[in-house]
């Protein structure tokens, strides 16, 4: 009878957490009433054991509330095939523990040891120029590697077992921004599983030719086993577009399943309290985070605001480079969000870098910025790397919470600090029953998203200005500049709950996809597509009809061509009298009878030619925006109008500021490195830090 009693007791344990995962996917791991919990990486196998408890001691005395560690740590872990030393490491958390710091723990295999590569050097990555990887660095295995995962699964397993019962262990970390950094896998597994990848979806290698069209230069492949790698250094022209867009897919899937690999190890040995995430890359091109969405219990990301001349850094006003754009910090949070509630900064920049193109300093204050942008975006946890600036190795030069003295704070230790110290104030003043405010609420709108669209367009892109990843920050950051609280969605979610659903370049669609679009315009919802909308089907091939003809029921209107222009000459559109600027792409539209014309080319040789359409039907909408402008403004002035249509309450905010809301606290940010912004607070409310007039990386948060 006990043991009966003592089963049902566990059931109803199981039903209350799944009942708890339905209200809010938080609950389980975070409480809401701590906000947003604030840690940073500590290497304890890189500094003399002596320093151990001093470093943690002056953590967990800056307010940081739980530390990272061993993502990098195999060859500590397991010295030799086999034989685990874990006792260096039981110190290390005992040791935080003690100071109240709680622990991310994290698996190793990011950088697996030099006995491992040197015994198993089939584990290694091969690169595109037929080069096998050597040892060092990290990212540098084989995701397909038999060899690999079964070593994988040896240390994973070991490491969870032995802290699958400690107090101090929060959570796990899966690897380390898997990713290969841009790199793709052509060794003979990886060719091995892609075959069986093509198989499993195609059935027959002739629906496979089907698909990517092999009669065009006698591709054609008699059997699954004869398809090669698509390498662009082995080929004299461009790889099949089709095969290549199958190869970007099966290796963000390959990633995934990596992913998933190891998350099955660890939740086959910790407890359910004990949560498993890993932390992507912000906006990588070569992975899918969203196909571990049900793997992971929540996705976490890494984000460098001010990284130093990569694809939209760069920031307003002269001193923008060192603060970054309104929706850098806005854009993951939003996307690392799908499907749940929540999302987390794993990796959180805490001041100079030394991996850019160049890396300045950060701006004085936009540290703590950052932070407050990362509570107010859904962040449960903001954690960064790292503690201690490194005396050795590749990062020297990146900066830490302490200096090279390892007592000294650091500029971005401080601000840290005085982020963490405001947010204890904030719960004090939290309260769990405040409702969403309806004007906010009334600002929901949804991202439709599906990454074989970016990669489709970067594989055959039509002109060297093509980049999509600015074209997906551009349509964001519009909506944000509106006040809009976005969601990012994909086509197996139910879109009828938001007013507005964005689909920047949406070029693969199938009738099925068309179908649920038309419905839910029908039902009053309001879509906005962009530049090469439905230009081909899913496996990438145009369609055999008249151009755009797919959309046209659905858009009321014809794209009678597209357009690209060289770097030095610009094209112009005009809107309600103002006028843009583009020079990367512009699809040239015919408006059917009903379909109102919203802007016109005013240059090249089809001036007065419709650049953009609204199409209303009953209290629905679609609206076509044809060109890709330089600055986003027009999009944004498109957009603008699409939320008086909708009756969606935005509110045009100052160039540079972000304004979201969070468990009853408005939270504004000026990133505008030059101006002082006033911000729209209401006379009633409750400031509970800062100002109504925000100078640059200032913030300011309130209550109504």
């Amino acid at each position: 009878m006990k043991i009966i009693k003592a089963k049902i007791l566990a059931i109803g344990l199981f039903l209350a957490i799944i009942n708890i995962n339905q209200v809010s996917a938080q609950e389980p791991y975070f409480h809401k009433a701590d906000l947003i919990k604030t840690g940073v990486y500590y290497y304890p196998e890189q500094w003399d054991k002596s320093q151990w408890d001093r470093d943690l001691k002056k953590m967990a005395d800056m307010g940081f509330e739980y530390t990272h560690m061993a993502e990098f740590a195999w060859a500590r872990l397991e010295p030799e095939e086999g034989k685990f030393d874990f006792d260096w490491l039981d110190e290390a958390v005992n040791i935080a523990g003690r100071h109240g710091l709680k622990v991310i723990m994290c698996t190793p295999t990011a950088t697996p040891p030099l006995w491992l590569t040197k015994k198993y050097p089939e584990v290694l990555l091969v690169k595109e120029n037929g080069l096998t990887a050597t040892h060092g660095g990290r990212q540098f295995f084989s995701w397909s590697s038999a060899k690999y995962r079964e070593l994988t699964e040896r240390i994973v397993t070991a490491m969870a077992r032995h802290y699958a019962n400690n107090p101090n262990i929060m959570g796990w970390q899966i690897d380390n921004e898997p990713s290969h950094y841009g790199e793709e896998d052509f060794g003979n597994e990886v060719k091995a599983h892609f075959q069986q990848w093509l198989k499993a979806k195609y059935q027959t290698v002739e629906e496979l030719n089907r698909a990517w069209g092999t009669m065009f230069w006698s591709i054609t492949y008699p059997s699954f086993e004869d398809v090669a790698l698509p390498n662009q250094k082995t080929n004299i022209a461009e790889v099949d577009p089709h095969e290549l867009l199958d190869f970007r897919r099966f290796n963000a899937e390959e990633c995934a399943d990596f992913v998933r690999f190891n998350a099955r190890l660890l939740k086959k040995n910790i407890p359910l309290s004990q949560w498993v995430t890993t932390n992507f890359m912000h906006f990588h091109d070569r992975v899918d985070p969203w196909l571990n969405d049900k793997d992971l219990d929540f996705i976490t990301y890494t984000m460098y605001p001010v990284g130093g001349g990569y694809t939209n850094v760069g920031g307003l006003g002269n001193q923008g480079f060192r603060i970054g754009l309104p929706s850098r910090m806005a854009f993951p949070n939003d996307f690392f969000r799908y499907k749940k509630d929540f999302t987390g900064v794993m990796e959180l920049q805490p001041g100079q870098v030394n991996w850019g193109l160049y890396n300045p300093q950060p701006y004085p204050g936009v540290i703590r910025a950052w932070l407050w942008n990362s509570y107010v975006g859904g962040c449960s946890i903001a954690c960064s790397y790292r503690f201690r600036q490194p005396l050795y190795g590749g990062e020297q030069y990146h900066n830490a919470m302490i200096g090279p003295d390892g007592v000294t704070p650091s500029v971005g230790g401080l601000e840290y600090s005085k982020f963490m110290s405001e947010i204890k104030l904030l719960r004090k003043n939290f309260s769990p029953n405040t409702p969403v405010p309806a004007n906010y609420a009334s600002r929901k709108v949804a991202i439709l998203w599906n990454f074989d669209n970016y990669w489709d367009t970067q594989i055959q892109p039509q002109t060297d200005q093509w980049n999509p990843e600015k074209i997906i920050f551009k349509y964001h950051a519009a909506l944000k500049a509106l006040g809009c609280k976005v969601d990012f969605v994909s086509e197996d979610m139910d879109i009828s709950g938001y007013k507005m659903v964005v689909m920047p370049m949406y070029q693969l669609l199938d009738e099925k996809l068309i179908t649920k679009l038309t419905q839910y315009v029908q039902a009053g919802g309001n879509l906005v597509l962009t530049p090469r909308t439905g230009q081909k089907d899913r496996n990438g091939h145009l369609w055999e009809q008249a151009y755009s003809n797919m959309i046209k029921p659905l858009t009321g209107a014809r794209v009678l061509f597209y357009d690209v222009l060289p770097v030095n000459v610009n094209g112009s559109v005009t809107l309600d009298d103002k006028s843009y600027n583009w020079k990367d792409w512009a699809d040239v539209l015919e408006p059917q009878p009903g379909t109102e014309t919203l802007a016109r080319y005013t240059n090249q040789y089809y001036k007065n030619k419709v650049a953009a359409t609204l199409r209303k039907w009953g209290t629905g909408s679609v609206t076509y925006i044809g060109p890709d402008t330089d600055d986003g403004k027009l999009e944004k002035d498109i957009i603008k109008k699409v939320c008086v249509y909708a009756k969606i309450k935005a509110v045009e905010l100052p160039e540079g500021m972000i304004l979201d809301w969070r468990d009853g606290f408005w939270v504004a940010i000026n990133y505008h490195s030059e101006k002082t912004l006033t911000v729209p607070i209401p006379a009633n409310a409750k400031v509970i830090f800062g100002q109504r007039e925000l100078k640059p990386a200032e913030v300011v948060v309130w209550t109504e």
